[in-house]
């Protein structure tokens, strides 16, 4: 997205150096992301907004979504791998080839809403195999964790009013995109907390609102938007988070997902910007996801 810009190559790259240096990247299977197809893009974004993206797409140099977000010429390919990487995803899940899978993508998606780019996202990546999981494989629960520092604002414009997904979400408020802390209902949990918030603070919301939220729905399928940027190292946010606190999370997700979704669990990036914080965190995530 431009020199300096913190959603950058370098992100993938630190996950990849933490795999190895921690012994599990030869222990996980590796698969080439798809292209995203027009029907599965369609399923959770609009047909204007979709050609209106083919269409910014450059042949040179930078073209700027909005003042956070930018397209170069290789763009387009990734937002539409990215996409394709959830689908390819949750196929190999439901197909049971694997147990569960963690998708390396950038760019992000939770902040891209049904029409709009912003926050660094074009396609919502996770909407998109959500979707792909309830029209392509007849699910009829679904559920989101969400624990970026962010409020996915896209993931709940996408699915306001879609009862079929709960999305269960974690978030710094106020703080961008400064939405989220009004507008939860039964499907859609939002759990806002100050900036400082901490461990401690961070897990007992997780136990108190989602757990319980997730044992009433009883989730066929379990999402996770892996944010990691509340890490106590990312300046990007005010959180305190550490390493062993997504370890956690994930450890209770993957609980819920054993009880109610015969263990099917489908992780995609988001955010997480300090390089050494995030490679660390993301490994401790996918550490537990494959039961290393």
């Amino acid at each position: 997205m431009g020199a300096g810009h913190p959603e950058c190559p370098e992100r993938l790259g630190a996950i990849q150096d933490q795999l190895i240096a921690a012994g599990l990247f030869d222990r996980l299977r590796r698969f080439e992301a798809p292209l995203a197809s027009p029907a599965q893009l369609l399923r959770v974004h609009s047909a204007g907004y979709v050609a209106e993206i083919r269409r910014a797409a450059p042949a040179q140099g930078l073209t700027r979504l909005d003042p956070d977000t930018a397209m170069n010429p290789h763009s387009l390919e990734a937002a539409l791998r990215a996409a394709g990487s959830v689908v390819l995803a949750t196929d190999l899940v439901m197909a049971r080839e694997v147990e569960n899978a963690f998708c390396s993508v950038r760019p992000p998606g939770h902040h891209a809403t049904r029409s709009r780019a912003m926050g660094f996202c074009i396609f919502n990546n996770v909407a998109v195999g959500v979707a792909h999981a309830i029209h392509a494989h007849g699910l009829r629960r679904v559920a989101i964790a969400d624990f970026d520092v962010h409020h996915g604002n896209g993931t709940e414009d996408i699915f306001r009013d879609e009862t079929r997904v709960m999305l269960l979400s974690t978030f710094q408020h106020p703080f961008y995109p400064y939405s989220g802390a009004q507008t939860g209902n039964e499907h859609l949990i939002h759990v806002p907390l100050p900036a400082g918030t901490a461990g401690t603070a961070f897990r007992e919301a997780v136990a108190g609102r989602w757990l319980p939220a997730l044992e009433a729905f009883r989730p066929e399928m379990l999402f996770i938007s892996a944010g990691f940027d509340g890490h106590r190292e990312d300046d990007m946010a005010s959180f305190g988070l550490v390493e062993a606190d997504y370890a956690w999370v994930t450890e209770q997700l993957k609980d819920v997902a054993v009880r109610h979704a015969q263990g099917r669990i489908v992780s995609s990036l988001e955010g997480g910007y300090a390089l050494d914080a995030l490679g660390r965190s993301a490994a401790a995530h996918i550490k537990v996801l494959a039961g290393l």
